[in-house]
């Protein structure tokens, strides 16, 4: 069963928009903490730092509710899918306890000091699994 991981989000002034509420460009930066926190967790504080690297290529989110100023932000972060190159995250923004957005991204490892896309290590896949 794949790990998942909760992020709290800390809200930044520069967040909310005249009506009070986390714009959506606020929303997808949650979503990256979250992959940040979510990638030292089953990684290592290193993997971002060396020549493979794991990048987005797709994402998708769905706004289901506002997030209000003050209220306290979380995000949760899974692996849902590892494919060959590629393996998606499925992620769970919360304001409180109530459900507010959705994001799902693709995303492929890449070898930046060959600059392409390779296939995921089975010891990625079985730390991403939680095997």
């Amino acid at each position: 069963m794949a790990r998942t991981i909760e992020t709290p989000i800390q809200q930044r002034f520069s967040d909310i928009d005249p009506f009070n509420h986390v714009n959506n460009v606020a929303q997808q930066m949650y979503f990256d903490t979250g992959k940040l926190d979510y990638y030292k967790s089953i990684f290592g504080q290193d993997v971002l730092l060396g020549n493979l690297r794991i990048v987005a290529v797709s994402t998708s989110t769905s706004y289901i509710q506002q997030v209000r100023m003050y209220a306290p932000v979380r995000v949760t972060t899974t692996c849902e899918h590892v494919g060959n190159k590629s393996l998606t995250l499925f992620q769970q923004l919360f304001a409180g306890n109530q459900l507010c957005s959705e994001s799902r991204s693709v995303m492929v490892v890449f070898d930046f000091s060959t600059q392409q896309g390779i296939p995921v290590s089975e010891e990625w896949r079985q730390l991403l699994l939680g095997e």
